[in-house]
């Protein structure tokens, strides 16, 4: 047992905030994966640090303090799991519209998905584990198949440490694992986004973003559209209604963010791993522009493929972005 847990163990709280420290983004990230949100997140970490404070005096160094954090807050997750309930997107409620509807109130009542900011220095297995279609499908598992492949696919703890940490057999582990894999598979391509990403390349990347946001900003529709794949959806929560295929968000493009919306200024950010513009809506090109939503874009090729845009300010702050343009 190190000074440094001894001392902790002995009521240092100095000396807990050092052990805690190094490994406080990826038990953050942890808790994103697990529960879908940001603030859940905030949550999650909060109350797990808590409860592992209050332990550590049962805490005997028989594993590693880093796999012992993860159980606390592997189970202080599914402890909001079964508080809250999963995560959704607009495409897990409903078929999509095939024309612009201008009445489309935030559905409130919905636990929607949201963003969740990247760091400097976050590897690329680390923003590979972040990426929306993979949170979206976790989101479709139950709490103990999610964390157990979560634990075992991102994390690599074994399946006995597992099933030691969850308090259940290596043969239930191993279950929940098969039953997972079978789901997150059926949802999520086979080809990440961070792959995608690297093979497109920083200077083709920038291109786009800036064709994308040049193109909203004039109002150019047809620039706009050769930009996105055949197949392209384009979802906004908390808003229900989305968009799939060309010719809907087409559609909607030129009815609504590019005809209604009176003026545009966008910032280029990066979002669970994806490249994503924060766009900001003015009354006139003139005037304030105040934060409206943040685009992740999901690439297929050189294509558009996906947008989605979380349509909350109140995420802004959380990417560091300015409070108005």
């Amino acid at each position: 047992m190190t000074a440094e847990l001894e001392a902790a163990r002995g009521g240092d709280d100095l000396a807990f905030d050092r052990l805690v420290g190094p490994l406080r983004r990826e038990l953050h990230a942890h808790c994103y994966r697990m529960l879908g949100s940001s603030y859940d997140a905030d949550d999650a970490l909060q109350d797990a640090l808590l409860r592992a404070w209050k332990g550590l005096a049962r805490f005997e160094g028989r594993s590693s303090v880093r796999s012992w954090l993860y159980t606390v807050a592997t189970r202080t997750c599914l402890d909001l799991v079964e508080q809250r309930g999963r995560r959704a997107l607009p495409m897990d409620l409903g078929p999509s519209s095939d024309r612009a509807v201008l009445d489309n109130p935030p559905l409130t009542e919905i636990s929607w998905l949201g963003p969740y900011p990247d760091q400097p220095g976050d590897s690329y297995e680390q923003r590979e584990a972040v990426q929306l279609a993979f949170v979206a499908a976790l989101q479709h598992l139950p709490g103990n198949q999610r964390a157990a492949l979560l634990l075992f696919e991102v994390l690599d703890f074994s399946a006995a440490e597992i099933a030691e940490m969850m308090d259940t057999s290596t043969a239930s582990v191993n279950s929940a694992l098969q039953r997972a894999r079978r789901i997150v598979n059926d949802k999520v391509p086979a080809v990440s986004q961070q792959r995608t990403l690297r093979d497109l390349g920083d200077t083709k990347i920038r291109d786009i973003v800036t064709q994308y946001s040049t193109a909203l900003e004039q109002g150019d529709a047809e620039s706009f559209i050769a930009l996105l794949t055949k197949d392209v959806t384009w979802s906004m929560p908390p808003l229900g209604h989305w968009y799939d295929g060309i010719e809907a968000v087409r559609d909607f493009a030129t009815t609504i963010p590019l005809t209604l919306c009176p003026s545009w200024r966008h910032i280029p950010v990066t979002v669970n791993g994806q490249v994503a513009i924060a766009g900001y809506l003015g009354e006139t090109a003139d005037s304030e522009h105040l934060p409206w939503s943040i685009d992740v874009l999901t690439f297929d090729g050189e294509k558009i493929a996906a947008v989605t845009s979380f349509v909350d300010p109140t995420v802004f702050p959380l990417l560091g972005l300015p409070p108005r343009q």
